[in-house]
């Protein structure tokens, strides 16, 4: 991994975020903090996507808790967007489960490559976009 290609990466992507307040606006910055905690990278060998969630970690105490803090950006932001007090009570919990458990020393770093939190909750709230704002639908293919 290369360190100048990661930083390269992430100035191209954070000039290049909407500040609006609309859906659409709102869609894409999640998905580019989903990008950042959880697909910054490809691991050679394996070809798994891994992003800050899993590097910052492996730092031991503090790496989990401030992706943890991260991963609340994403439940906040979809806050902003009106989902049900349900929706945001599971993304919470996914949250709080990635953190509790990815700070058990080793197992957790595994555990973190593994579950995505923050994918889960794209899911969530692309599914709610989808439904309640569908101009911010995107066809991928």
């Amino acid at each position: 991994m290369n360190a100048g290609n990661v930083e390269g990466g992430l100035r191209r992507m954070t000039r290049s975020l909407p500040t609006g307040t609309d859906a659409m606006s709102v869609r894409q910055r999640i998905e580019a903090m989903e990008h950042l905690l959880e697909g910054l990278v490809t691991l050679p060998v394996v070809g798994r996507k891994i992003g800050l969630d899993a590097i910052v970690g492996l730092v031991p105490g503090i790496g989990d808790i401030i992706t943890g803090a991260m991963g609340l950006y994403i439940v906040w932001e979809a806050r902003n967007l009106g989902m049900s007090r349900w929706q945001m009570a599971r993304m919470v919990g996914n949250i709080g489960f990635d953190t509790l458990v990815g700070a058990v020393p080793v197992a957790g770093d595994l555990f973190d490559v593994m579950f995505r939190s923050n994918t889960r909750n794209l899911k969530i709230i692309r599914r709610h976009l989808d439904k309640h704002h569908p101009h911010t639908k995107v066809i991928e293919g």
